[in-house]
């Protein structure tokens, strides 16, 4: 099973991570109930005379999330929160006036919300150093998949396969005049794989067509039909168009996505090695190992 790293919940996080973290935290005082203010602190409020000082009612401003903090701006600023703050406190002192702050099942969840904050603590602490990708990291990332990404030469290619010198100096000739390639290529083209689609091969690739050829698309220019090319083959003719706005910003959300890619594979490295440093120091027993079928399940 694959470790993942814990997620720091900060103030910023999600209006759902908001609303967990506002339900925990009223969790947790209806459990621990509030330390009495100092003489020293102005108080804004009591509600049933539990005080709520300034610290803590401008504690509550300044976690709000910007978003949220502009509404309240636009509804009633600071006295809309101190008003649902005090709506909470009676709702809070009215669950421990049932015995909630007794509840067994609040406990536990309680126990639980804190134990999540001190391992989001202590792996906030323990990989704190910004994780960054250098260009040669990324490029070698970009190479290792660079069948899903188009090259530099963003253009879209297509070819033309003819028997013998003339024919394709004539159908050059047709083509510059204003003739259809597509069409041209789907009578005449005497390469099979690509006749039926009039020669269309896509967005140009590294390999995509024979060395002869793919020297001459790099002396064009969108819109261009290259002069016989002799092959093997035959002789070829080549025209390259610009590609769709919509094919190149596929690409760039592929590289985007291909590069959130590798900065996950260092933030898990980086956590699995925190977890073995920790590992490394500790004396982990299973009971019945047998029972998990993995021997070497302590040592992981």
């Amino acid at each position: 099973m694959v470790s993942r790293p814990f997620r720091s919940a900060s103030p910023s996080g999600s209006a759902a991570d908001r609303r967990i973290r506002l339900a925990c935290s009223a969790l947790l005082l209806l459990l621990a109930g509030c330390t009495p203010p100092s003489s020293e602190e102005r108080i804004v409020a009591f509600v049933n005379g539990r005080p709520i000082s300034q610290v803590e009612f401008e504690n509550e401003w300044n976690e709000l999330p910007d978003a949220t903090r502009t509404r309240y701006e636009k509804e009633g600023g600071k006295p809309r929160l101190l008003s649902e703050v005090i709506t909470r406190e009676l709702l809070l002192q009215e669950a421990r006036r049932q015995g909630l702050d007794q509840n067994d099942q609040i406990r536990d969840r309680a126990r639980r919300y804190k134990e999540r904050l001190m391992l989001d603590e202590l792996l906030k602490d323990r990989i704190k150093t910004k994780i960054e990708l250098t260009k040669e990291e990324l490029d070698a990332y970009y190479d290792k998949h660079a069948r899903q990404l188009l090259t530099p030469l963003k253009v879209r290619v297509a070819v033309m396969l003819l028997p013998n010198y003339p024919a394709a100096k004539d159908l050059e000739k047709q083509v510059n005049q204003g003739g259809d390639f597509g069409k041209f290529a789907q009578r005449y083209s005497i390469d099979a794989k690509t006749k039926a689609n009039g020669g269309d091969l896509g967005p140009y690739r590294k390999d995509l067509v024979a060395p002869e050829v793919d020297e001459a698309i790099h002396q064009l220019k969108p819109g261009m039909t290259s002069a016989p090319i002799k092959t093997d083959a035959g002789y070829y003719l080549v025209r390259i168009t610009a590609l769709d706005p919509e094919i190149i910003q596929a690409d760039l959300a592929t590289r985007e996505r291909l590069r959130q890619e590798l900065l996950n594979e260092k933030r898990q490295k980086r956590f699995d090695d925190v977890i073995a440093d920790i590992r490394a120091k500790a004396v982990v027993k299973i009971a019945d190992v047998s029972r998990f079928g993995a021997g070497d399940l302590a040592n992981r």
